[in-house]
C-alpha cells in the first residue's frame, strides 16, 4: 500500500464547482498539486456558464451568446488538462445567472432544480469514483450566487447520502466519504496583497475608476455587488483549518485560469509574477464534516487518511 493509497482504495479528491473557471480559483492550485502527487482528482462543475460575460475579443456577443456554453465547455477542458485533473464530470444544468437576474426563473437551472433529482446526481458520482475527500464552497456560496449556494447544499447533502445504502440504490454501492471541506480565503493575506497593490500603484476594484469588481474579486472578497470594507475581505485565518501548500504550481494554476478568455478574470492574471505568486501560494479550506480524527491545523487534505498517517 502506498502514500497514495487508503486500504488499497486510491487516494480521490473530488471538488464540486458551479461554473467553469470557478475551479482555478480557490482551488486551481490544490487541483494541480494533488493531481502531479498522482492523488486522483475528479472535478465536478454544475453548469457550463451560459449566463457568464464575453469578453474574448475575438468573439461578438451576437454570434457566441447563442453557444456560450459551448463556448465555455471548452475553455473547461483546455483548463483541466492543464492542471491535470484525472476527471471531468458535467451535472448538467443550465446557469442561474447573478441574483436577481432574470436568468433565476429558468426552470432548467441548478438553482431551480429538484433538490432530490441534483442529490442523486452527485451521489451517483460519489459513488462511481469513491473520493475520500469532498470540497465545495461554504454555505454561503463564497459570495452569494445562487448556483454556489446550491452546491453547497447539494454536496453537504450528499455526503450523508452516498454512504446511506437505502438512498439511491440505483445510483451504485454505498461510499462514505471521509472529510468535507468548504473553500476560505485569508483575510490577513487579502490585506496584505491590498496594501501591497497600493504601494505599486496597481489599482484594485473600486479603485479602478468606477468599474464593477470582476468574478475573481467578487469571489475573493466575497461580494457580489461591489467592494466591500477592507477589513471584512475573506475570513480571519484563526478561523481557517486547513492550508495547502501549492507554492510549486502557482503558474500552472494561472495559466489555468488563462484558458477561461471569455470571461472577467483579468484581477489574477494582471497582477505581476510575484504577487501572482503570492496569491497562488496557498489554498485555504475549513473543515466542516470528519470521520477521521486530525491535527488542526491542516497542511494535507487528506491528513488522517494517508497509509503513513
Amino acid at each position: 500500500m502506498t502514500a497514495n493509497d487508503m486500504g488499497g482504495q486510491p487516494l480521490t479528491l473530488m471538488v464540486v464547482h458551479a461554473h467553469p473557471d470557478d475551479e482555478c480559483i480557490g482551488t486551481g492550485g490544490t487541483l494541480a498539486r494533488y493531481s502531479a502527487e498522482g492523488v486522483r482528482t475528479v472535478l465536478v462543475t454544475a453548469t457550463l456558464g451560459d449566463e457568464g460575460e464575453i469578453h474574448d475579443a475575438d468573439l461578438t456577443e451576437e454570434e457566441a451568446r447563442p453557444r456560450l456554453a459551448a463556448i465555455r465547455e471548452g475553455e473547461l477542458r483546455r483548463a483541466v488538462a492543464v492542471l491535470g485533473v484525472g476527471e471531468l464530470e458535467l451535472l448538467g444544468y443550465r446557469d442561474s445567472g447573478m441574483i436577481d437576474t432574470p436568468a433565476n426563473a429558468d426552470p432548467a437551472n441548478f438553482h431551480n432544480a429538484d433538490p432530490e433529482e441534483a442529490l442523486g446526481r452527485l451521489v451517483r458520482l460519489i459513488r462511481h469514483h469513491r473520493p475520500q475527500v469532498l470540497v465545495t464552497y461554504n454555505e454561503d456560496g463564497g459570495y452569494g450566487h445562487p448556483d454556489h449556494l446550491q452546491c453547497h447544499r447539494v454536496t453537504a447533502a450528499a455526503y450523508d447520502a452516498a454512504g446511506d445504502p437505502a438512498r439511491f440504490p440505483e445510483a451504485g454501492p454505498a461510499w462514505e466519504v471521509s472529510k468535507f471541506y468548504a473553500t476560505a480565503w485569508s483575510r490577513e493575506r487579502w490585506q496584505s496583497l491590498r496594501a501591497e497593490m497600493k504601494e505599486r500603484g496597481i489599482p484594485f476594484d473600486e479603485e479602478r475608476q468606477g468599474e464593477e469588481p470582476d468574478e475573481a474579486e467578487r469571489t475573493a472578497t466575497g461580494d457580489e455587488g461591489g467592494a466591500e470594507a477592507e477589513e471584512e475581505w475573506g475570513q480571519p485565518e484563526a478561523t481557517i483549518t486547513a492550508f495547502v501548500d501549492t507554492s510549486a504550481h502557482w503558474s500552472t494554476a494561472r495559466e489555468a485560469l488563462r484558458q477561461h478568455r471569455t470571461q472577467p478574470l483579468d484581477f489574477f492574471l494582471r497582477l505581476p509574477d510575484d504577487l501572482a505568486a503570492r496569491v497562488y501560494a496557498g489554498d485555504f479550506f475549513v473543515l466542516l464534516r470528519s470521520r477521521v480524527e486530525t491535527t488542526r491545523p491542516e497542511d494535507d487534505l487528506f491528513a488522517g487518511l494517508r497509509a503513513a498517517d
